[in-house]
């Protein structure tokens, strides 16, 4: 029986994982303290309308996909004390609250990283300077599309992927929400129809189409692992695919639409296909 081995959540879009032994899935179909801060660029700082869901591109702030070196930052938030610590090389770069002023020193001391690495010439084009803090630090609202989901991936997919590469590569590359074993490698991009992952209930939506995010290291931050062209070679895949998507039934996606039946995934739970 397929069983979860791993949970995350992200607090903060783009940065470090945030490893767990259980997730509550929100009624909107979001992972509680998931993506709930955001920094944003300077020309980007309010959301844009999706078909009436609030959406934020992820190109138009601080992801990996286009800055990779913020691997190299371990950052933690307080949910209760709504403060953000970020760490580098051992040493705290900056700690603060969710206040202006600590916003204000937060998004200074991550412009300074940024600029000082490989990445900061794309920082300084028009429109993106100052950052922008955002998020209330609670709701969940940053993930990559409008409406709410939970992200999944087997471990066998990403063993058989790491053979195509000629390297390892781990589950925490993918920035799922929940890492399932004991399906077949690539099992998850078939699955319809009905998801049960422990007490919650799931539809399977889309497969996760990847991003350059992946080449990244997730501690070093560099690229060291061309997923995305085996993916689409070696594997033969159309797009380059690793994961799925779940939405919980009768949700329309937006933030705070607490029309679903969501709940609690611990590690350990058993995973039920239809």
């Amino acid at each position: 029986m397929p069983r979860v081995v791993a949970l995350y959540r992200h607090p903060v879009k783009g940065f470090t994982p945030e490893p767990r032994e259980s997730l509550t899935v929100q009624a909107d179909g979001r992972i509680a303290g998931d993506r709930v801060l955001a920094f944003r660029f300077a020309d980007a700082a309010t959301p844009e309308d999706r078909d009436g869901l609030d959406h934020w591109p992820k190109s138009k702030g601080l992801a990996l996909e286009s800055f990779p070196g913020l691997a190299a930052l371990r950052l933690t938030h307080d949910d209760d004390a709504q403060r953000v610590r970020i760490e580098h090389g051992g040493s705290t770069l900056v700690e603060a609250g969710l206040d202006d002023d600590g916003r204000a020193e937060l998004s200074a001391a991550v412009t300074d990283f940024v600029l000082a690495s490989a990445e900061g010439r794309r920082l300084r084009r028009p429109g993106r300077l100052p950052l922008t803090l955002v998020g209330d630090g609670v709701r969940a609202r940053f993930q990559d599309r409008a409406q709410g989901y939970v992200s999944v991936h087997g471990t066998a997919s990403v063993a058989a992927l790491s053979t195509a590469l000629g390297q390892t590569v781990g589950d925490r590359r993918f920035r799922s929400n929940v890492v399932i074993d004991g399906l077949e490698a690539w099992e998850e991009l078939g699955w319809e129809g009905g998801i049960r992952i422990g007490e919650v209930r799931f539809d399977a939506a889309g497969p996760i189409v990847r991003c350059l995010a992946t080449h990244a290291d997730p501690d070093s931050g560099e690229r060291d692992a061309k997923v995305l062209t085996t993916l689409t070679g070696t594997v033969g895949q159309q797009e380059p695919t690793l994961g799925r998507l779940l939405i919980l039934p009768g949700v329309s996606g937006a933030v705070d639409d607490a029309t679903g039946t969501g709940g609690t995934i611990r590690v350990g739970d058993e995973v039920v296909v239809g």
